[in-house]
């Protein structure tokens, strides 16, 4: 063995993000001796996860499923309409917002261990609380939850991986930082471990099976153009900038099966001057997530996408990609007084590119790079077409649509009449990409090109293809990394253990 060779380990994690740790934890507690290669130093580890907002989308018929997750009152769960998600309903969303491509064996793995899933994490110490800021309301003086997740992580993502990571040291999971994992070793039937770059220094890492759950290749310029299309090099990456693609390239050398949608991708409305990468300490302040209230309008002025299709969650993934179709990648989310006291806190920020006027004609003049004629004409006709004989209602799906305009808009359609008026400048930013590696649903294991298992080599996270396409239903993300790396973890410990 060499002097940079380490010894063989059962289960080698690529990853620290909630997959990863969720696989070396399964590992873990099946009696595994567990060591994770992390890309990032101890301050910047955790992949995307620590960005995310920490709504977690699982199945539950009513509160009592809730309550095995939090502490929830009697009082509380009497006076409060907590939604729900049953099985159906969470089937119903994922094919809906997929256009019915997800894989059928992976999400029947998703959606019917979601919730045993979330009992497990709550079992390795996260905690969850009730969702009271993102999709919850007071509506006739009861409060009513709306988007079908009414619990979420406490500390968000950066809650989970802080958690998710202490539990891991305590139970003896060793992790290399400043770790990048360059190639798989492989003798052409197995996988053996993984070659490394260790503080700059090349490092053989040794092990009887592999977990690759190190992210997608949404931080990478070049793939994003490559599998995504021209323009997208220009996107913002909302977050981790270590997610280079590495995972997928090293499997897909030793002839793993690529699945899924390669040129699809979760990308939001995001500040328009937000910096290249995400920043943990302010990751949700870029958040542009009340654009249902708005009208979206583009350089030359013109509304471009249907903001009220649906409720946030179900469009947000997918109209980020539409704003960077626009001419100059930005455009414009414009509100007036009726619903400020209703837009998200991120609005308030500090770093918000934000124009405020008393009339339409002076915010025209001010919001840059649009063209005030068309924008005006757009407001003009928008403000005719509103169905106002139909009641505003922001906590459910309204019907106040408008009529005779294109696109339309389908729901929370308010003229804007009443001063002062807003305008937030948006682009768009990528957060994760929806092609991977072909896997087995059952064990984690991924599939070669002949839909063989490749001996040795499992993926988890965001290296899993076949779910998402098109499109994503929030909170979807970390339940998922949650499940398959579960899977995957377990299937790699007993295959290691043997």
């Amino acid at each position: 063995m060499g002097a940079n060779e380490r010894n063989a380990v059962d289960v080698l994690v690529v990853g620290k993000g909630n997959a990863a740790l969720c696989a070396a934890l399964a590992a873990r507690d099946l009696g595994a001796h567990v060591s994770m290669l992390e890309a990032a130093s101890l301050e910047e580890s955790g992949g995307n996860s620590r960005f995310a907002g920490g709504v977690m989308r699982f199945a539950y018929s009513s509160v009592e499923d809730l309550k095995k997750l939090t502490e929830i009152s009697d009082d509380e769960a009497k006076n409060t309409d907590w939604d729900s998600n049953t099985i159906e309903e969470f089937y119903d969303d994922l094919y809906r917002v997929t256009s019915y491509r997800t894989d059928a064996q992976l999400s029947e793995a998703l959606v019917t261990t979601s919730l045993e899933s979330m009992v497990w994490l709550r079992g390795q110490g996260v905690k969850f609380v009730p969702n009271y800021g993102a999709q919850s309301a007071v509506v006739n003086g009861r409060r009513k939850f709306f988007g079908r997740f009414p619990l979420m992580i406490n500390g968000g993502g950066a809650g989970l991986v802080q958690d998710l990571t202490a539990t891991a040291v305590k139970k003896g999971v060793e992790i290399f930082y400043d770790t990048r994992a360059i190639s798989l070793i492989y003798d052409g039937e197995r996988v053996l471990g993984v070659r490394a770059k260790r503080e700059g220094k090349p490092a053989d890492f040794r092990a009887r099976t592999v977990v690759l759950a190190c992210g997608g290749f949404e931080s990478n310029p070049e793939w994003r153009a490559r599998y995504l299309g021209p323009g997208w090099e220009l996107a913002k990456v909302r977050g981790t900038r270590f997610n280079m693609g590495d995972g997928l390239k090293m499997a897909l050398d030793v002839g793993a099966c690529p699945y899924g949608n390669w040129s699809g991708r979760h990308a939001v409305s995001w500040e328009r001057h937000a910096p290249e990468f995400g920043e943990v300490e302010r990751s949700h302040d870029p958040y542009r997530h009340s654009y249902p209230l708005s009208i979206m309008v583009n350089a030359e002025g013109r509304r471009f996408v249907d903001e009220g299709a649906d409720f946030y969650n179900y469009t947000y993934a997918k109209y980020g990609a539409e704003v960077l179709k626009q001419p100059g990648q930005f455009a414009y989310q414009v509100f007036d007084a009726k619903v400020k006291a209703l837009l998200k806190q991120e609005y308030s920020g500090r770093n918000v590119t934000r124009f405020t006027a008393n009339t339409l004609e002076e915010l025209a003049a001010k919001m840059e790079g649009v063209n005030p004629e068309g924008f005006l004409k757009t407001v003009r006709a928008f403000n005719a077409a509103v169905r106002t004989d139909v009641p505003f209602n922001h906590a459910a799906k309204d019907g106040r649509s408008t009529v005779g305009i294109e696109p339309p808009k389908s729901n929370w359609a308010n003229p804007l009449d009443t001063p002062p008026f807003e305008a937030y400048g948006v682009t768009c930013g990528i957060t994760f990409t929806f092609g991977g590696l072909r896997i087995n649903h059952e064990t984690g294991q991924v599939l070669d090109v002949n839909f063989n298992s490749i001996a040795g080599l499992y993926a988890a996270g965001e290296m899993v293809g076949g779910l998402f396409y098109f499109n994503y239903p929030a909170g979807t993300g970390l339940v998922s990394g949650t499940v398959f790396g579960h899977i995957a973890g377990s299937g790699a410990a007993r295959a290691a253990k043997g």
